[in-house]
């Protein structure tokens, strides 16, 4: 952090590069935070190698897709997101030899930068093996820290057999990467923090970034009809994962204190393990003003934000680890304010409050967050400047080049560097 390097526009190679993950992804054209930045590596020349797993329960078959320089990979795995701890746990271990095979069989390149994200952390052998084979560089996109974020939701009994494998694997994943870029300042102070042995110098911003889709006019009486949205009241909009890292059992008490409350609606639109959860209370109590949705695609997604009035993120108040929910870059995108409930970690909060788009509670007590929506509901005039806000402060800090940057100015100081040491053992040896 803080090292002077040469901005990646004078770097003029042009890569090979591997990208692991466990993003499902078919074609770079999709939009999330993972496909605009490989777009954008791709646009640049570089050529990709992308690793896109299917899940089991998918049904899907093992796909090699090629498209001018870049190949998309889709081998089968386990199942690894949305289900039981002991399932997870196999399938990730399992996970590493998996890739590895299907790595060896269908790329042919050499590569000279590896990039990656979490979850998963068994990654490291599939790393190690490329960074020996071909004198790869490694950049590491942290976006989840496991285990200790399992261990926060007691997913996991600290200092047992599970947690110290896993413990291990995170530590080898963080030794082998030459860089770690994190998904905010927070995550930058806690990752050092918790890891004194890291050098600070090679961890460093990297957020999560999209391109957004120029500001655009919706039918909004149309697609309010369309979703079962009421016109006369205030949306709020909670999209994304519904599992246990959202605190579902907050989510459900405060929609509870909004019962009967008809100046308001709120729209839970996604899935999760606990997606079921949800459903069951909302059959039970009959709440009027709340629209349970399954997981729509990114396309419509953004159509039902655009008509929306205000974006939710939750998360659950254990959390010691500082989480980013990506979903905060949809919001941003449409022009939406922010009401988060989270954990006292995080500093997505003090991002949404300090610069003008939102509000901010701990998830502890329903009431909490009842008094903070009152306090929104209160400012709706100022609903659209807020929204202006937010686009604004997207496209300043969370624009794809940002990232793009991180991850080509990094490689450039990574190559300078092996590039000096090897003068400097010519000029030791003379």
């Amino acid at each position: 952090m803080g090292e002077q390097t040469m901005d990646p526009m004078d770097h003029d190679k042009k890569m090979n590069i591997l990208f692991l993950s466990l993003f499902d992804f078919d074609s770079l054209e999709e939009r999330y935070i993972v496909t605009d930045l490989l777009r954008a590596l791709a646009e640049r020349g570089h050529a990709l190698s992308c690793i896109s797993p299917v899940e089991r329960r998918s049904g899907k078959n093992e796909a090699h897709l090629i498209f001018g320089n870049v190949e998309i990979l889709k081998p089968r795995i386990g199942n690894i997101q949305k289900n039981g701890l002991l399932e997870k746990a196999v399938s990730m271990l399992l996970l590493e030899s998996q890739l590895l095979r299907a790595i060896k069989r269908h790329f042919r390149r050499q590569f000279d930068l590896i990039l990656y994200t979490t979850p998963p952390i068994t990654f490291h052998r599939i790393i190690e093996y490329i960074k020996r084979r071909d004198g790869a560089r490694t950049y590491l996109m942290l976006k989840d820290i496991f285990p200790q974020n399992a261990v926060d939701l007691g997913l996991i009994r600290p200092g047992g057999l599970i947690h110290r494998l896993f413990l291990a694997k995170e530590r080898r994943l963080y030794q082998i990467s030459d860089r770690i870029g994190c998904m905010s300042p927070a995550n930058v102070e806690f990752l050092l923090k918790n890891n004194p042995w890291l050098n600070p110098g090679r961890v460093e911003l990297c957020p999560n970034t999209i391109t957004p889709l120029p500001p655009r006019q919706v039918d909004r009486v149309g697609l309010r009809a369309k979703y079962g949205l009421p016109l006369d009241a205030t949306v709020f909009l909670y999209g994304g994962n519904l599992g246990r890292p959202q605190g579902l059992d907050f989510i459900i008490q405060a929609l509870h204190t909004q019962a009967l409350r008809r100046d308001r609606f709120f729209v839970i639109c996604g899935n999760g393990a606990e997606f079921t959860k949800i459903g069951r209370f909302l059959a039970k109590t009959h709440l009027g003003n709340v629209r349970l949705l399954e997981f729509l695609p990114k396309p419509e997604f953004d159509d039902l934000t655009a008509v929306c009035d205000v974006g939710l993120i939750f998360l659950d108040h254990r959390f010691t680890i500082p989480n980013f929910p990506m979903r905060l870059l949809s919001y941003m995108e449409n022009s939406l304010p922010v009401l988060a409930a989270t954990d006292s970690s995080t500093d997505i909060g003090r991002i949404i409050v300090e610069n003008g788009f939102g509000w901010w509670c701990e998830s502890r007590r329903p009431m909490d967050f009842a008094d903070l929506l009152e306090k929104a509901l209160a400012m709706k005039g100022e609903f659209s400047r807020m929204g202006r806000l937010a686009r604004a402060y997207l496209e300043a800090n969370y624009q794809t080049e940002i990232s793009l940057e991180a991850v080509l100015r990094s490689y450039s100081t990574l190559i300078e560097k092996a590039d000096g040491n090897d003068v400097q053992t010519r000029i030791s040896g003379c």
